[in-house]
Formats: structure tokens, sequence, C-alpha cells
């Protein structure tokens, strides 16, 4: 089918609902003048179009009425771009955690091997994380892309991995199962890899020598008495590359749960408390300059998703009324 007859189809199904006047398409979209028939919402309409459509939404422009319609893509289009991306972040978690074993990746290439471990359990966990979202949107009806990894030239390789919703959310219910849905979903990824990975990891004396020392969360106080409870005060642990990728997985997650913003702690917390959720995004703020008397890592990323994520939240799309009758 052509993109042409594509577009007449759902210009003959809108027109149920639309008595069309003009038809024009900008950037992807199709865009109709007219005027309501029905005292169908636009959510009912949606739902009616089924996988045709991503998004429909009326404006107003100079006193006409128009419909804005994100037709979906063919589910067959390959998204080279999120291969791509994915490639990218396999080689650069691959070298990170062949540098972390004390390799040289690039004077010893075969030893790329050993960053397997890391590499394989963190991107699972974020893979995870996001496919929880994915999953969920497409539960609620909601068009999502597939996941988005980020490589970085960092210490573990990524700055994580992300979706963009294309269409929007239309209830506040699917707002928060979308936002829930990858913290648990990665949650339930790290929480056994960790207990993997302290299996594998080494017991040490304590001794005063570079290196990372890493901050114990309750989780991670009571992963490490189960696995090691005979580990005293005069013994550490060597983490295994599991155990460190899993206790990243663990710290994104919590970041993540944050109430600010575009996290999925602040959709959150914008879905059940609407817009009071800025004012508890500037509570939390205060809260993490208090706390950052104690550790100044909790100043650190509080002003990171300050600044770079700012306070506003994603919307719901409020469809829950009939479109307006043009007279």
């Amino acid at each position: 089918m052509t993109k042409d007859q594509s577009y007449q189809e759902l210009i003959n199904k809108l027109g149920q609902w639309i008595q069309i006047v003009r038809v024009g398409e900008s950037q992807g979209r199709l865009i109709l003048e007219g005027y309501p028939q029905s005292e169908q919402t636009l959510d009912e309409i949606r739902t009616r179009l089924g996988n045709d459509i991503r998004s429909i939404r009326q404006e107003y422009r100079d006193g006409r009425s128009l419909f804005v319609i994100v037709p979906r893509r063919s589910r067959r289009d390959i998204p080279w771009v999120n291969i791509g991306l994915l490639l990218m972040t396999i080689l650069t978690t691959l070298l990170a955690g062949t540098m972390m074993e004390g390799i040289h990746p690039f004077r010893n290439p075969a030893g790329l091997l050993r960053g397997i471990p890391f590499s394989l359990t963190l991107l699972l966990i974020l893979g995870v994380h996001e496919l929880g979202h994915f999953g969920m949107a497409r539960k609620h009806r909601v068009d999502a892309s597939w996941p988005y990894f980020i490589p970085a030239p960092t210490l573990i390789g990524t700055f994580g991995a992300l979706i963009r919703m294309r269409s929007p959310i239309y209830h506040r219910r699917a707002l928060i199962e979308i936002g829930a849905a990858g913290p648990i979903a990665g949650f339930l990824v790290a929480l056994p890899a960790l207990l993997i990975g302290l299996s594998f990891s080494q017991v040490i004396v304590r001794i005063d020598q570079p290196g990372i020392a890493l901050g114990e969360s309750l989780i991670m106080k009571i992963a490490t008495r189960l696995v090691h409870p005979d580990l005293t005060p005069e013994l550490d642990i060597l983490l295994h590359p599991v155990a460190f990728a899993a206790w990243i997985g663990m710290l994104v997650t919590m970041l993540n749960l944050l109430p600010i913003g575009q996290l999925d702690g602040g959709h959150i917390v914008h879905a059940l408390f609407g817009d009071y959720s800025v004012r508890i995004g500037y509570v939390s703020l205060g809260i993490c300059l208090v706390l950052s008397y104690f550790s100044v890592n909790w100043l650190v990323w509080q002003d990171w998703y300050s600044f770079l994520e700012g306070f506003n939240t994603r919307p719901v799309w409020t469809a829950g009324t009939p479109i307006p009758l043009m007279k």
C-alpha cells in the first residue's frame, strides 16, 4: 500500500466523526481542517482508529479548527538508529569492563572477552528497564520508540538508555504504570544479578590502597549479609564485574525515582498530584540540599537533574471531555 492510499483510508475513517473541509500534510503529519460531527472524545476516536495512528489532537488557528494526526509507521520499519546506538554502547561498555579488569583493550584485543560480564549485565538491566516502559506503553496504546542506548567515554561506557513517547499519554493511570514499569523491571533483573555477582566477588583484608569505594544502600547491606554472613569489619569485598554492574543498575533506578521533571519518579508524582508535582520537585531539591551535608553526592545528582531536566513533567492529555462543537 502506498503512502497516499494509506492516507486516503485514514481520511475516510476520520470522515465518520469529522466534517472535513481541507486536507494537508506537514512533516509526516496529516492535518485536517474540519468540524466534529459527533460527541466522540479524542480518546474514543483514537481507540476506534486502533493501530492506524500514533496520536490525534485538535488545535485552533486563526479561527479554524484543525485536527493534527500522526500516522503510525509500518511495523516492518527497521530502527537502524536504535540498532546502531546499541552496537556502539556494547563496544563502549566492553571497553569499560575490560579496563576495569586491568587490561588495555587496544594492546590486547583478546582481553575484550573479560569485559563481557560487566557489559552484558549492565546492558541487560538498562534494556529491561526501558522495555518495561515500552511494554506498558503498548498496553495503554501509547506510541513509544524502541530503546535508545547512549554510548559514552565514561567509567562505565554509557550514559544509560531511554525511549521516546511519540504520542500523548491519555490517562493518569497510564502515566503511573508507564513510569513505574521501568524501575520495577530493571530492579527485578538487578537484584538477582547483585546476589550472583556477590557470590563471585572476592573477600579481602581491608587495606588503604587506591580504588573506588562504593556506597552501601540498605539493599546492598542485606545482600552482602546474605551472601557473606561471616564478613567482619577487618574484611572487605572486591566486587565482581557482575556485582558492580548490578550496583550501577540500582543506582540508576534510585536516581530515576527522584520526583523531578522527566524522571520516572517525576512522571509518577505528576500523575498522582498534578500541578503540585512542581512544588514536590522543589521540596525534593531542599531535602537533597540537607542530605548533601552528609554526602556531597546528593548535591551533585540533584543539581544535575534539576538543571538538565528541570521541574516540568510530561502532561496527561485531557481527553475525557467531548470535542467542542463548532458553531
